[in-house]
């Protein structure tokens, strides 16, 4: 079992315990989708599987409450804001765009020399698995998709 699944099956506990029901569903979500995905795929997830679960429930949080604020319902948007806010405490440190934009830069160079063709726009695709696959979980895909579009733009 993954250390990252034992601390959060630690932190259920202790939210039982505190009382803290908010906490506690979201939680049992979490677990609940990691459950769901082993018993799918009949593996155990490693931390970085459940990282990938995290970011899936996060942005299903952020799509979830911009929807409820252009319906104006603040009372549905605030829990899933507070949803939000436990889950992104399972995320590693993000990278700063900074660092996402020189990563990116050194993949591409790589790509490059590589290949011995110049990466252009068409590229797109190869590329963002090349990056996806070194940045996962340690930077917003959004932001790393839009480094990757300057990148092969200029």
């Amino acid at each position: 079992m993954s250390a990252l699944k034992d601390q959060i099956t630690e932190d259920m506990k202790n939210a039982m315990r505190a009382k803290d029901s908010e906490r506690l569903g979201t939680i049992r979500l979490l677990l609940s989708a990691c459950k769901q995905k082993e018993v799918d795929e009949r593996v155990v997830l490693d931390d970085a599987a459940v990282i990938a679960i995290v970011d899936k429930l996060i942005k299903q949080r952020k799509d979830s409450i911009e929807a409820f604020q252009k319906a104006d319902r603040k009372d549905l948007a605030d829990k899933e804001a507070s949803e939000l806010v436990v889950l992104q405490a399972y995320l590693p440190a993000r990278l700063s765009a900074e660092e996402v934009t020189a990563a990116v830069k050194a993949i591409v160079t790589e790509m490059g020399e590589a290949s011995g063709t110049k990466i252009g726009p068409g590229d797109m695709g190869k590329v963002m698995g090349a990056v996806k696959a070194k940045l996962a979980g340690k930077a917003d895909m959004g932001q790393v998709s839009a480094a990757v579009k300057a990148a092969l733009a200029g």
